[in-house]
C-alpha cells in the first residue's frame, strides 16, 4: 500500500492511483514490488528536524528515505519538502510537478537499492530518474 500524508503543508493534488501504479512499476523494473510506503509531504524545518534527529545532518535537503525494505519487497517512509521541491523546480527550470515525480521516484530507487553518494552513483540514479520519468503519463 502507498500512503500520501502531509505534515505541515497543504498535500499537492496528485493524480494518487496513476502514481502508484507508476511507481509499482518502476519498482517492477528493479526488480522489486511494493509494499508499504508511506510519502510525508512536509515543510523545510520538518525535513531540517528529521535530518538532524535521525541522520546527525543539520541541513536542509528535499527527500530523506527511511529504508524498511525486506528481501525484494520494497518498505519505507519517504519524508518530501515540498517548499525545497519548489525550490529547486525553479533553480532548474522545470515544473513544479516535474520534480516532485522526480523526487517521489528518486526515493523509490533508494529503496531499490540505488544509492547516489558517489559521483558513478548519481550518474545511475539520475539515468534511472529519467528513465522512470518517461513513462509518465498522467
Amino acid at each position: 500500500m502507498i500512503s500520501y500524508l502531509n505534515e505541515g503543508i497543504k498535500c499537492p493534488k496528485l493524480p494518487k492511483r496513476q502514481l502508484s501504479a507508476w511507481i509499482k512499476q518502476v519498482a517492477a523494473m528493479n526488480l522489486y514490488s511494493v509494499g508499504n510506503i508511506t510519502y510525508i509531504f512536509c515543510t523545510d524545518e520538518k525535513i531540517l528536524e528529521v535530518n538532524k534527529q535521525y541522520l546527525q545532518h543539520n541541513y536542509y535537503t528535499d527527500i530523506i528515505s527511511f529504508d524498511y525494505t525486506e528481501k525484494k519487497t520494497i518498505h519505507g517512509d519517504i519524508f518530501i519538502s515540498l517548499e525545497t521541491v519548489a525550490s529547486n523546480a525553479k533553480k532548474f527550470k522545470v515544473s513544479f510537478d516535474q520534480e516532485l515525480y522526480r523526487v517521489v521516484i528518486h526515493g523509490v530507487l533508494h529503496l531499490c537499492g540505488q544509492k547516489d553518494t558517489t559521483a558513478q552513483d548519481k550518474i545511475e540514479m539520475t539515468r534511472k530518474e529519467n528513465e522512470a520519468l518517461a513513462l509518465v503519463s498522467f
